[in-house]
């Protein structure tokens, strides 16, 4: 199958990046969605275990309006598909380059840049490419197709408390093509986890929330300069819209990324476990360990990566962050 026919029905994608605030009623809200709603997915994993209880098929969606300068899933960032280049595979034969109906466009010879302003995604150098070193990272999926990969392992999700979770880049991106999933996944009795960094429509969230058994909420800064400053966007809309999804859902997990010289530092983890101290919905708080993860997949993508030197957080510097959070009273996972 050509490549064309891999993105046949993006134009039914109906996510974009989010509206904020008291948006009005979404479309999504109004009945069912079908199963044949198209959204824009860039990896199912299998057999996860990190993504809420048990084991779970991780859906991941491809668009996200933060820009979080550590990271590890870059490929999810942009809204639509792109082209992922694995050097450490390349031969640099130049199949790609001859394959290319833009080859001749860029003096020299061997492996084609990753990016490059003629591209228009049509995935030859992909098909030429012998050692599979270049990818197209996103593919148009129905709801149905993606319940077709979910529901192969519902017999671990049955046995160990797991499901299914939606992940990204950022699922209020893609709403409605959610909403389809998390109505097909409670029809067929699959527990769900939405997991968001909050940063959209709150009736989307909202919306999303009451179908998802469990939801996973990113929190990383909680002053807002050093929030535009590392994330990209303000987070006075995603507290917002913690405090609100608090109002209603039984099942909140806060997720927090700790990156050294970022947002390790005492005031913030404090003020982050002061506020899911107010909250009781939020059942417990995840602190997770910078990776070196998004360091090669941010030159796989042509993205310069901010944080090359950067080494993860000790094993004494996450304890001593775990006991801020429970020196507040908060239950605290590693």
């Amino acid at each position: 199958m050509g490549w064309g026919a891999v993105f046949q029905g993006l134009e039914k994608i109906s996510g974009r990046f989010p509206r904020l605030g008291n948006c009005g009623e979404p479309k999504i809200i109004a009945g069912r969605v079908s199963t044949q709603a198209t959204g824009l997915v860039f990896n199912i994993q299998k057999y996860s275990v990190s993504d809420g209880p048990g084991i779970r098929t991780t859906v991941f969606l491809k668009g996200c309006p933060l820009r979080c300068s550590w990271c590890h899933n870059p490929e999810g960032l942009a809204p639509q598909p792109e082209l992922l280049v694995v050097e450490n595979r390349c031969a640099a034969c130049g199949a790609c380059r001859l394959a290319c109906p833009f080859g001749q466009a860029l003096a020299g010879s061997g492996a084609w840049p990753v990016r490059q302003p003629e591209c228009n995604l049509c995935g030859r150098c992909v098909e030429a490419c012998p050692s599979g070193a270049r990818q197209l990272v996103g593919h148009a999926m129905s709801a149905e197709a993606v319940m077709t990969e979910i529901l192969k392992d519902k017999i671990f999700y049955d046995e160990s408390g797991g499901g299914a979770t939606f992940s990204g880049g950022e699922p209020l991106t893609q709403a409605a093509f959610v909403l389809a999933l998390l109505q097909a996944c409670k029809a067929h009795g699959i527990r769900t986890a939405l997991d968001t960094c909050g940063f959209g429509c709150t009736e989307d969230l909202l919306a999303l929330g009451r179908l998802a058994d469990l939801v996973l909420f990113d929190v990383k800064l909680m002053d807002e300069a050093r929030h535009r400053q590392h994330c990209g966007v303000p987070n006075a809309p995603i507290l917002a819209n913690l405090r609100a999804l608090a109002e209603v859902h039984e099942q909140i997990w806060l997720r927090v990324p700790v990156i050294p010289g970022v947002n390790d530092d005492a005031a913030n983890l404090a003020a982050i476990a002061q506020l899911a101290a107010s909250l009781p919905r939020v059942r417990q708080v995840s602190l997770l360990p910078y990776h070196h993860t998004g360091l090669s997949k941010h030159a796989r993508v042509g993205h310069k990566y901010a944080h090359a030197d950067l080494k993860p957080p000790t094993d004494e510097r996450m304890s001593a962050a775990r006991d801020i959070f429970r020196g507040h009273g908060v239950d605290v996972k590693p």
